[in-house]
């Protein structure tokens, strides 16, 4: 006993796993053997790896997040309503007849009414009734008609107003009419007038349509900003007072507006004029002609304008039906800007677009005629298409754009189709197209199209013989390749 207290340590406490020697991972692995790395080089402390797998599947689930926006943004459909004068009620079961709200039937209605006549045919607590007041020795009046109440006079009849009363209606009379009316802001009409107008006071152009034209923050904003701080606005807008008196709408002058805004300022000097819609129309159109570089979406937004504008113009227009009004208008606006009435409508299409595929158009991210073709896809779909642009990186061709509105009007188009469908291989087209009224700019509308051929055959038979001889033997070396 004297021997086991007598060895009682610090040594007998350590436990059997704690006496073994403790090792660090850098001695472990530098006690293993070095074995040679076949395989790919193995990535030091502090690196991310990522296998492609991975890679395929965060891209698919942000993918499948996208589509689950896209159908929470669509409205639910709604169950169809029952068949009128149905009304659907569950098998062998009986309502419990609920309380009728209002008056109540007639026949509760005449019980209530007995019981009240039996209460009243009781003693009556309180004073007398006016026929118990009348002398014991006179008759009791008897009850008399509405012309015997009003003392001879007819129930229509009016009482002639006191004076005193004449004089007070008179008075309540003068004061509603010198009741302050709303006024309508002062108006700088004048033809060519230059005003100062506050920038609280202007809105966007609004005339049939939004305005066509896209105001950005870009580089060109920026410049202008700064000039506007430096130099002021040194070329006014174009106005024209609001139909309802409220402000001006802004006909000309949408980015100066902008960059003042931006610069700070309050006010900018604009020139105010009367004009109707159509000279409103035409006024800002004329006024956008130097813009260079227009969008596909903003030509689109202006031709629905002017054809919106001709609609409006309430004439019928001569030599045509008036189940033609429509297309002749579209025909009248392509000869303005020189394209023929098929472009316009091909362009028309693009305002059915969702914004997310008509940026793709803007941004050259899409072709022009699949842009077309998916603009009769409805717009839930077309957002879908949209996410799976972004997520295959690849736009459609016209071949699966033409696909994709097939399987829509099927009802069979949904995410997944069409992830199949863009992550086809395409293939590549290499016809030249060249539209009849690019061609009747160089042959006129006589020549027909194989005299046009000819012609242009025969040209590019000179250009070739013009050509240096390295160039002009080419095509026949790439034919003793092959």
């Amino acid at each position: 006993m004297a021997d086991e207290k007598l060895n009682t340590g610090p040594a007998e406490n350590i436990s059997p796993e704690a006496a073994e020697p403790i090792t660090t991972p850098e001695q472990a692995a530098a006690s293993e053997p070095q074995q040679e790395q076949t395989g790919p080089a193995i990535p030091e402390s502090g690196d991310v790896v990522v296998s492609f797998d991975k890679i395929n599947e965060l891209m698919a689930e942000k993918r499948q997040n996208a589509r689950a926006e896209v159908e929470k943004s669509e409205p639910p459909e709604t169950p169809e309503a029952a068949a009128p004068g149905e009304t659907p009620q569950p098998a062998n079961t009986e309502e419990p007849k609920k309380p009728r709200r209002g008056r109540p039937p007639k026949a509760e209605k005449a019980a209530t009414e007995n019981q009240k006549a039996e209460k009243s045919a009781g003693a009556r607590k309180g004073r007398p009734p006016k026929a118990d007041k009348a002398a014991p020795d006179k008759p009791k009046p008897s009850k008399r008609d509405k012309v015997s109440r009003s003392d001879g006079k007819a129930p229509d009849a009016k009482e002639p107003i006191k004076p005193a009363q004449d004089t007070a209606l008179k008075e309540t009379a003068a004061v509603e009419q010198t009741a302050p009316e709303p006024t309508t802001p002062p108006r700088p009409v004048e033809e060519g007038k230059l005003v100062y107008l506050k920038l609280s006071e202007v809105h966007p152009f609004h005339t049939f349509r939004p305005h066509p034209f896209k105001v950005r923050d870009d580089a060109k904003m920026q410049e202008i900003v700064a000039s506007i701080r430096v130099n002021g606005v040194m070329v006014p807008g174009l106005a024209r007072p609001e139909k309802d008196g409220n402000g001006y709408e802004i006909v000309a002058g949408h980015r100066r507006t902008h960059g003042s805004e931006l610069a700070g300022l309050e006010e900018m000097p604009f020139i105010v004029r009367e004009m109707t819609d159509h000279e409103a129309v035409q006024a800002m159109k004329d006024s956008n002609k130097q813009r260079d570089g227009m969008l596909p979406s903003e030509l689109a937004a202006l031709l629905e304008l002017e054809v919106e504008d001709i609609k409006h113009q309430g004439g019928r227009l001569k030599g045509v039906a008036e189940g033609d009004v429509g297309k002749r208008s579209v025909e009248i606006v392509g000869e303005a800007h020189e394209m023929n009435y098929k472009k316009v409508m091909r362009y028309l299409r693009l305002n059915s677009l969702v914004p997310e595929l008509l940026d793709k158009v803007d941004d050259k991210k899409m072709g022009f005629m699949p842009a077309v073709e998916l603009s009769y896809i409805k717009p839930k779909n077309q957002r879908l298409i949209a996410v799976s642009i972004d997520g295959e990186q690849a736009s459609p061709s016209l071949a699966q754009a033409k696909r994709l509105r097939e399987l829509d009007k099927e009802g069979k188009l949904n995410g997944d189709v069409i992830d199949g469908i863009l992550s086809e291989q395409k293939k590549e087209d290499r016809g030249v197209i060249i539209s009849t009224a690019e061609l009747e700019k160089y042959f006129g509308k006589e020549v027909t199209p194989a005299k046009m051929k000819e012609q242009i055959m025969s040209l590019l038979d000179d250009w070739k013989e013009k050509q240096p001889p390295e160039l002009a033997k080419a095509p026949k070396k790439q034919e003793l390749d092959k």
